[in-house]
């Protein structure tokens, strides 16, 4: 009997136990092996390993990675909070006319349709979004599913951001680095783009991210997205899309959102994740008015 199991927490030998995974499935190759198939923990990466090349991790590695991935989370929605106070501090200036009219405002941040093909990241995603106040919209999907299913979504939503994401890899095996069937869901995201883009043409009618770890960037940013992953063929972190959309949902319609504001905020950067330029989707009104019963 294997000394593996569904859903137990493993690293890589090969890659000297540098990403925390578990296990979702058990199989065998071509030529008998032993293989499971991996989700990374922390990064949208899926990964066969045979057996011999998995090692099980206890509590106490498991919390070492868990520590070390909080720190840097800290780290970015820090600087997060820096970007939102100053563009909010702005906007408070604006509207008040530098201050000088004493008269209360609301904001209506973007709305966001995430769709995840893991629901563990999207769990940890929605949760973020919650801390940082963006309203959402989440959808567990596979991604083979995600192109018939994004069209009513988008028309039940209505939304001015959408995320499409999940598991992505590049396998040398199958092509080359420019060949999209080297790859193992980026083909889904792209076409999930092009049919949410046949319901909603205008890049800053609704602004998209797709992609995940090593995604074919060039593809996705061709079929219609915003942003996507990965421009180096690099693994992005499970929260990197949330870090992305955040930054748009609270720049104001008016303004145009430099690509390197976007990226440098997120626990990959500009290696990972990249775009075109596109405007914000917050908007401000007044009087805002608070009813007492």
């Amino acid at each position: 009997m294997s000394k593996f199991g569904i859903g137990m927490a493993v690293a890589r030998l090969s890659y000297n136990c540098d990403l925390l995974f578990r296990i979702i499935e058990l199989k065998k190759d071509e030529t008998g092996r032993d293989i499971a198939v991996l989700y990374g923990e922390d990064f949208r990466l899926i990964a066969d390993a045979p057996f011999t090349d998995l090692k099980m991790i206890d509590d106490t590695e498991r919390n070492r990675f868990v520590d070390s991935e909080r720190e840097k989370q800290e780290h970015s929605f820090s600087l997060f909070k820096q970007d939102y106070h100053l563009i909010k501090e702005r906007n408070e200036y604006q509207s008040t006319n530098g201050y000088s009219v004493d008269q209360a405002f609301f904001q209506m941040p973007g709305r966001v349709l995430h769709l995840d093909g893991d629901p563990n990241y999207l769990k940890k995603c929605l949760a973020l979004y919650e801390k940082i106040g963006v309203p959402v919209y989440g959808v567990h999907c596979k991604e083979i599913e995600m192109p018939e299913r994004i069209g009513p979504l988008i028309e039940q939503i209505r939304p001015d951001i959408l995320v499409i994401t999940g598991h992505d890899a590049y396998s040398k095996s199958k092509g080359k680095v420019s060949e999209l069937k080297a790859y193992r869901h980026s083909k889904q995201f792209v076409q999930t783009v092009i049919e949410a883009r046949r319901k909603v043409p205008h890049l800053d009618q609704l602004v998209i991210f797709a992609g995940a770890c090593q995604s074919h960037f060039e593809s996705l940013i061709r079929a219609g997205a915003n942003f996507a992953s990965s421009p180096s063929r690099v693994n992005i972190h499970a929260l990197d899309p949330v870090y992305i959309v955040a930054k748009i949902s609270f720049t104001p319609f008016m303004d145009r959102i430099n690509v390197w504001d976007v990226v440098r905020n997120t626990l990959t950067g500009e290696k990972g994740l990249g775009g075109i330029e596109t405007k914000g989707v917050l908007r401000t009104g007044m009087p805002f008015n608070r009813f007492e019963e």
